[in-house]
């Protein structure tokens, strides 16, 4: 039997079933046909947050930022870089706190930039302060994503 994993998709937001083996070579949505791993991050809303992180298989590390942060301004090329050196293993996604009070509140964000790394719905590890791509990929290892 295949190995299945779950993954929403960044255009629609249905759940897909996508062979473990499959999951970094791309396809698209069954649904909608647009690709499951577009080439930006993935910008998350009140409406989307608790579908993405709690309905993949897959780690989701979201980022919480705001528009007038200059280190969230500073790390955001760097998170993007992240996002495609990890492509199949952990999908990216950012939430602008300001957009999205909701989720920023119900998990106590009190700086910015925060990582947050979910695994099934749970957050599983924070890290706040900005980082490059190196700092990123070392603190996902350090959280045993491989």
């Amino acid at each position: 039997m295949t190995d299945v994993r779950h993954l929403v998709c960044p255009h629609c937001h249905k759940v897909n079933r996508v062979p473990a083996d499959k999951l970094s070579s791309g396809g698209n949505c069954g649904a909608c046909k647009q690709p499951l791993w577009p080439d930006q991050v993935l910008e998350l809303t009140e409406q989307t947050f608790a579908t993405h992180t709690g309905r993949s298989d897959l780690p989701v590390l979201v980022d919480f930022w705001a528009s007038w942060c200059g280190p969230c301004k500073m790390m955001a090329p760097q998170f993007e870089q992240a996002a495609k050196a990890w492509r199949g293993k952990v999908r990216f996604a950012k939430l602008n706190t300001e957009q999205a009070p909701g989720p920023a509140g119900q998990f106590a964000i009190r700086s910015i930039p925060t990582l947050i790394l979910f695994q099934n719905g749970r957050e599983v590890a924070r890290q706040s302060g900005a980082m490059n791509q190196a700092q990123i990929s070392q603190w996902l290892q350090a959280q045993g994503i491989r």
